[in-house]
């Protein structure tokens, strides 16, 4: 090799190097796909940069803004991350769109393995893909999806049982075995819009204005903060419209006395049985708000990664948002990733007010 062309390859080298462009080659870092595309010289392709193909040298690198660009100087798209299509993010999300669709309207349940022959992927590969897109395994949001169908079921069918068929249960046994969880009350009371379930409930006053403390015969089911008490009780009424609401007698009055207590000094700790009711996700994010010590918070990112889905952020403030336990499921310890407080469902002060009673109580 002459020296002029071992000048020219150590030119480009150092070019390829010294651009920005070439970290995110290095990282495979699937956030700058469609920002830019890499060709490589010696096998005459090109590339998006979280290609999984073994890196090439830098000399042999060039970048190019556009799939047309790097096609109009002469490379051909790769084959492993098919750089003229869809993003994969994007083939992803319209996979397991297309498997939450056939999860909807089979008649039970399909497989991990059925779903995988369909989409044409590994079992273990595409329940990697579906949490990561839905927060859910396919398993789980199979269930939440036949939950949602025995809901309407047992609105439409003549009989209990009737309704557990047809929303796709194999047998009675199975299904009242996970009932409480599904419904929160009996199959039988809930078809009658909860009519046969008590919920005792009383209204009280503490430094962040009224709050309704509501049990079922579960445990604690509903804490409500507000400046109206006429307007937590229909907030109540709505949650449990044909439930029997009853007004707390004295030993009620001492438990939300207790809840009221927690509220001015968390550091007192509040150990109730909850009625927790939500979606497998929303329990999830529930769960982990609950391991958030008093005084400290964490961003919704950090939540979202705590469960485990880094990519279900949205899906984390949603949940939060869907709270009805307030100060016992804290979701006022989650914050904005630059420390912002937003997003409280009783409002921003009330969220600033417990956080400073609880770092007061740490002091």
């Amino acid at each position: 090799m002459t020296k002029t062309s071992t000048s020219s390859k150590d030119r480009r080298a150092a070019a390829t190097l010294g651009d920005p462009r070439w970290p995110a080659v290095l990282a495979r870092d699937a956030q700058a796909d469609g920002r830019f595309f890499y060709a490589v010289s010696t096998t005459g392709v090109y590339c998006r940069p979280s290609c999984g193909a073994r890196t090439a040298r830098p000399e042999h690198v060039s970048f190019h803004a556009t799939a047309a660009d790097a096609e109009a100087a002469g490379f051909r798209p790769c084959k492993r991350c098919r750089p003229d299509g869809p993003p994969p993010a994007e083939r992803n999300a319209a996979l397991v769109a297309e498997l939450c669709r056939y999860i909807e309207a089979a008649a039970t349940p399909p497989s991990l393995g059925e779903l995988a022959r369909r989409a044409g992927q590994s079992a273990s590969h595409l329940h990697r893909l579906f949490k990561q897109a839905t927060g859910l395994t396919p398993r789980a949001y199979a269930q939440a999806q036949r939950a949602r169908r025995l809901h309407k079921e047992l609105q439409a069918s003549e009989t209990v049982t009737q309704a557990i068929y047809d929303a796709g249960y194999n047998s009675n046994g199975r299904f009242y075995e996970h009932a409480p969880q599904l419904l929160g009350m009996t199959p039988t009371a809930w078809r009658a819009g909860g009519s046969d379930a008590e919920i005792r409930f009383a209204i009280g006053q503490s430094s962040l204005g009224a709050i309704l403390v509501a049990q079922s015969e579960r445990g604690v089911c509903a804490i409500l903060l507000g400046d109206d008490p006429e307007a937590l009780a229909r907030d109540l009424q709505d949650r449990f419209p044909r439930a029997r609401l009853i007004g707390g007698d004295a030993d009620f009055e001492r438990l939300v006395a207790r809840v009221v207590g927690f509220v001015e000094a968390p550091s007192l700790g509040l150990d109730l049985p909850l009625d927790v009711r939500g979606t497998a996700f929303q329990q999830r994010v529930w769960q982990a708000l609950r391991q958030i010590p008093p005084g400290q918070t964490v961003s919704y990112t950090e939540l979202a990664r705590r469960i485990g889905q880094p990519n279900s952020v949205r899906a984390v403030a949603q949940a939060c948002g869907a709270n009805a336990l307030a100060v016992a499921i804290p979701c006022h310890r989650v914050v904005r990733h630059d420390g912002g407080l937003s997003g409280y469902r009783w409002g921003v002060e009330r969220k600033r007010a417990l956080l400073e009673l609880e770092r007061e109580g740490q002091a």
